[in-house]
């Protein structure tokens, strides 16, 4: 049987959809620190420098969009808005563990 596309030949990969979720630029550091603890949205752009507001607002988006991440948005001034895992995501908290401690004993890949 020949595979005629792009789509089918990702289809016969059972963790593809996977991709999805965790293939953003910065999805996966997002979990990594989401997984450590409850993070307002200030505290997780000084943990990533590098990204703009934009950027970061998209992938939580995303990671809520798929229910790895919570929002809670407080009623209050000034508002106060706190991102946490689901269930879902925290379910994932072992694979990230997983891939610490690959990274941490394969670093010299780099």
């Amino acid at each position: 049987m020949k595979i005629e596309n792009e789509e089918e030949i990702i289809a016969q990969c059972p963790i593809s959809p996977v991709q999805k979720i965790i293939g953003g630029k910065w999805n996966m550091v997002i979990l990594y620190f989401l997984s450590q603890g409850v993070l307002r949205f200030s505290e997780l752009q000084r943990k990533l420098p590098n990204v703009t507001q934009a950027s970061l607002t998209k992938q939580l988006r995303l990671l809520e969009e798929y229910k790895i991440v919570h929002r809670e948005v407080y009623k209050q001034v000034p508002p106060k808005v706190e991102y946490s895992l689901t269930e879902i995501g925290t379910k994932f908290s072992p694979v990230l563990t997983a891939l610490e401690e690959w990274t941490t004993k394969y670093q010299e890949i780099d």
